[in-house]
């Protein structure tokens, strides 16, 4: 299973952008999905999840200000991110916990990160 996330980019406190991170090869099932970011010097923390079935968490810092969800058809889960801040700075990494088939286990897949620079 291979995770690809795009959308990240340099922006201005306040604005937006949207993340992307679509899982493909070889996917028997997928189950949670979910972003994460590590900044520079600290560790890689939750931003948000979503099951297959659209619930979704929250880390408090961005509560109200991003959204999460999915494409079950597509294995694709998105981060809309508004009101940016500078300390949303970081690097945001896709995971997802899948099973390439029905003989193997679930396990956690990670994307490759995608950067996400706020500046004032």
């Amino acid at each position: 299973v291979q995770l690809q996330a795009s959308g990240g980019g340099l922006v201005q406190a306040g604005d937006s952008l949207r993340l992307s991170c679509a899982a493909s090869g070889s996917i028997f099932s997928v189950n949670g999905m979910g972003w994460y970011r590590q900044a520079p010097g600290k560790q890689r923390e939750l931003v948000a999840t979503i099951t297959r079935d659209g619930s979704a968490n929250y880390a408090d810092s961005v509560k109200g200000r991003f959204t999460i969800s999915r494409d079950n058809a597509k294995n694709t889960v998105y981060l809309q991110m508004n009101s940016l801040k500078l300390e949303d700075t970081a690097v945001y990494y896709c995971n997802c916990n899948a099973r390439r088939t029905a003989f193997h286990t679930v396990r956690d897949y990670w994307g490759q990160g995608t950067q996400v620079t706020v500046s004032s």
